[in-house]
């Protein structure tokens, strides 16, 4: 594991290309601000489970809990872990609040 979560790689299949959580998230971000009013916040990359991919990295690198099936699916993950995983761990950090 990195010691900058922000710089952990994933493949994301929806942006079809290996990312750091850093770049996902500016990828949504330019998503909402290009998009504005037609955003869609259940698929912004265009297919809904966007944020598996991402979810999967975190069971991976063990920072939060969950479970991966053999094929590399997510199966399994606490949501309310997650919530708050990615609003303090990657979300403040990343923006730069304390």
């Amino acid at each position: 594991m990195k010691s900058n979560v922000l710089d952990l790689k994933f493949k994301s299949m929806d942006l079809r290309k290996i990312v750091t959580i850093r770049q996902f998230f500016y990828e949504l971000m330019k998503k909402l601000w290009i998009e504005q009013d037609n955003f869609n916040g259940k698929r912004p990359f265009g297919n809904s489970s966007w944020d598996a991919d991402l979810i999967v990295c975190l069971v991976k690198n063990k920072l939060i809990k969950g479970k991966i099936d053999v094929d590399g699916y997510l199966e399994d993950y606490d949501n309310n872990e997650l919530d708050k995983f990615v609003t303090s761990k990657i979300l403040k950090p990343l923006f730069g609040i304390s």
